[in-house]
């Protein structure tokens, strides 16, 4: 199956959509918004990283159909939302109002693993439940 460039278009636009908006959201202070609770930029920081990392595996999976296993595209879009974590890390530490921190960056990593497994154990659950439907057909 050749892939168009409209497809990579509508599969990569959210990644880079997304890591704009990490970028810029970098540039000011952190919003003090919502409840507060013990480790909340941390948990905001899991989510993010999450989100980015889903996206990559969904990017990826697309572009490279049948070239990568899901543990490659999930070790692909751990180390790519991980290092994307180390750049903002090292971004925020020439913003005045921001700081580098190791915890975030530690935080962006677990999000990331947890994001990437999450969005492959629903794609491999659809497919399992494809491969079910077509098996009760026959």
């Amino acid at each position: 199956m050749k892939i168009t460039k409209k497809q990579l278009f509508f599969y990569w636009l959210p990644v880079t959509v997304f890591c704009v908006i990490l970028f810029i959201q970098s540039c000011f202070p952190s919003p003090d918004v919502g409840p507060l609770f013990p480790h909340k930029d941390k948990v905001l920081h899991m989510t993010a990283y999450g989100v980015l990392a889903a996206l990559f595996y969904r990017a990826c999976r697309v572009t490279w159909p049948g070239h990568l296993t899901p543990v490659q595209l999930l070790a692909v879009s751990v180390c790519f939302a991980t290092l994307y974590g180390v750049s903002d890390e090292v971004h925020q530490a020439f913003v005045a109002v921001r700081q580098a921190d190791g915890y975030d960056l530690l935080a962006d990593f677990s999000g990331s693993i947890l994001g990437a497994l999450g969005y492959m154990a629903m794609t491999f659950e659809k497919k399992a439940g494809e491969g079910k439907h077509r098996k009760n057909r026959q």
